[in-house]
Formats: C-alpha cells, structure tokens, sequence
C-alpha cells in the first residue's frame, strides 16, 4: 500500500484540467478557504478507477464520490448534468435525476462526448470546471465529511471537505440523489 501525498491543487496546476484550475482560481477568489482545503495528489494514471485506487492506495471507499454525466431531453432541449454520489452508492438516474432534469429518460452521456465536451479524461471527470450550462447535482451524502473526486486528470485526485464542495458556484445538494 502507497500513501498520498496531498498539497493544495492551487499549488500543483500541474495536476488538474485546465479547467479545472480555472474553476479554482475563480472560487477561491470568493472563498479563501480553497486555497488551503483543496487538496490534490498525484496517482498512478492506471489506478484512476475508484475500486483499484481505494486498494491501492489503502483509501476507505466511503471518502470517494464519483461524477457521472447525464443527459435527457424533452420537447428537443436536451439537459445535461453532472450527477456526485458516494461510491459507496449509485444514482438514481431513471428516477431522481430524470425527475430533477425533467426529461423523459436519463441516461449516461457517452463517454467520447463526456471527454469532449468537459475538457477532462475518462477516469478524472469532476464536478469542478464542467460546462455552464450543464447542472452538477450533489447528493446530500457528499456534503459532509471529506469528498475524493476527481482532478479532470486520471493523474491525480481532490480531496476536500464535503461541506466546502456543497458551496461551489452551481452546485446543488439533493437528498436521496442516490440509492
């Protein structure tokens, strides 16, 4: 078992996304705390899973939560969002979600065009940097306690305090997201 290193990502741009960086920079202008509780350490890109990256690294899986993209569409609008559940859950996709997106049916955004359009890797999506328009749903069970999540790189992960993630610009806590 390797342990992590963790340091402020604001000091490791070299760890995340584009924009992902973007998106800290502009929050820790209205919140100083994310200078110093946004943490980001460097993984093995092929332990970017979260099942291989709690084994090897010796995490507790209970910390990660897992960003899937989801979209619907309804009347030709298409919506999009970006759904945060604890690993030790998943989303409701067919049920809360749809319901939240007000679609017809969910379901995951193919992971080409999931890559493409956040500007992250397959294995790194995050929350953190996504499109405007598109909705970042955290489940409630998130919000408290440290959230691992990805950094948009499969190079590296966040960590940071759920109840800070629960303040990021667009977020928006939902009970009962997952089952």
């Amino acid at each position: 078992m390797v342990s992590l290193d963790w340091t402020p990502a604001l000091e490791h741009p070299e760890l995340l996304a584009p924009n992902v960086l973007i998106a800290l920079r502009s929050w820790a202008e209205h919140d100083a705390n994310v200078a110093s509780e946004v943490l980001v350490a460097a993984i093995d890109p092929d332990l970017a899973d979260t099942q291989a990256l709690t084994d090897a690294y010796g995490l507790d899986l209970a910390i990660s939560a897992n960003c899937v993209v989801v979209a619907g569409k309804r009347a030709g609008d298409e919506k999009v969002a970006a759904a945060v559940v604890r690993a030790t859950t998943r989303a409701d996709v067919n049920g809360r979600v749809k319901s939240l997106l007000d679609v017809r049916k969910a379901s995951f955004l193919p992971t080409d065009r999931a890559v493409a359009e956040s500007g992250m890797e397959y294995g790194g999506i995050t929350p953190l940097g996504l499109p405007a328009e598109w909705r970042i749903l955290l489940d409630s069970r998130v919000t408290s306690g440290q959230a691992l999540i990805g950094s948009g790189l499969r190079s590296s992960k966040i960590l940071l305090p759920g109840e800070l993630l629960a303040t990021y610009p667009g977020a928006e806590v939902i009970a009962d997201l997952a089952n």
